[in-house]
């Protein structure tokens, strides 16, 4: 199968997903709304009933999500190293993907600690990066680093995504023992998965863009009607008097602010759940395929343990 057989067969789990962000996203606006709303007739605070409303929000979207979510994205994963490695996919993807991720992880504890223990091998070596920037060049120094280290986030999670995938691959592998030799694979074939970078990096920029730029204008055109509310906000902000909020006093400064965090929102969602997953089989077969013949030796352990000391607390597990 091709990427773009993989990806159309793989697609019900981004829709899944959109559904379900959309929702959480919809519940955030409904209950940040109802908190200023309430605590607006009831003690004319609804800035302050406006952020309570909005971490409860989140804090119930979080616990949700913990639960539900992972389903759609190791599910997807799952399914995408199955169409890499075997070449073909079962009718329902959906139901063997949910199969797969349960058998792979028999608890959701399990699945998170293993991704956890990804991003903090990966996350460990670009902290080390910023670190040796400002090292070498002081300030200026630790400003590249930090450019570059914004860089590796990127890459980060595309790796993450890459090493979940090689754990379903080695599907007879310890998880622990798995998520171990992806991140040595990495260091091993390290110029080649890496490049898909300028595509990653290209799709994202235009995806913003213009998934965000109409998002942001939709938002602003709804905003439009209800000066009113946006006035109170402001008023609030104004009240206080406060020189970091001094442009919140102004109503359609407000307006902005909400189109802008929608924009980004909205782009967010949408470029996880229908742009990255197709960039993601690309980089996904060229790991799997760098790695299948590969053999992980006890050096390349020691190497990567070098740079990582939660990589050497993984092997406690492994």
């Amino acid at each position: 199968m091709d990427n773009k057989e993989i990806y159309k067969k793989t697609l019900t789990f981004s829709l899944r997903r959109f559904l379900w962000d959309l929702c959480c996203l919809v519940v955030i606006l409904i209950l940040s709304a109802l908190g200023f709303i309430i605590a607006e007739a009831a003690a004319k605070s609804g800035l302050i009933g406006l952020l309570i409303g909005f971490v409860i929000a989140i804090i119930a979207v979080g616990v949700a999500s913990h639960f539900v979510s992972y389903i759609f994205k190791a599910g997807q994963i799952a399914m995408m190293t199955k169409g890499i490695a075997e070449g073909k996919l079962p009718d329902d993807v959906y139901a063997e993907g949910k199969k797969i991720v349960k058998e792979r992880f028999l608890t959701v504890a399990v699945y998170y600690a293993v991704t956890r223990a990804i991003t903090g091998i990966f996350n460990q070596i670009g902290r080390a990066i910023t670190a040796l920037g400002q090292a070498v060049g002081g300030d200026n120094g630790g400003t590249i680093g930090n450019i570059i280290s914004s860089i590796i986030q990127t890459i980060v999670r595309y790796l993450c995504d890459c090493c979940l995938g090689w754990v379903f691959f080695q599907k007879d592998t310890n998880a622990f023992k798995a998520t171990l030799d992806g991140a040595c694979l990495f260091f091993k074939k390290g110029k080649t998965l890496l490049k898909n970078l300028g595509r990653i990096f290209g799709i994202s920029a235009l995806s913003f863009l213009t998934v965000g730029g109409v998002f942001f204008g939709i938002t602003y055109l709804l905003c439009l009607p209800f000066p009113g509310v946006f006035e109170k906000i402001a008023a609030e902000f104004a009240a206080e008097g406060d020189a970091d909020t001094a442009f919140l006093a102004d109503a359609n400064n407000v307006m902005l602010v909400l189109s802008g965090i929608v924009g980004v929102s909205m782009w967010s969602i949408i470029h996880s759940v229908f742009v990255r997953p197709y960039i993601l089989i690309g980089v996904l077969r060229n790991f799997i395929e760098s790695g299948k013949d590969e053999t992980i030796t006890e050096d390349d352990y020691a190497e990567v343990a070098k740079k990582s000391p939660k990589f050497k607390k993984l092997q406690e597990k492994a």
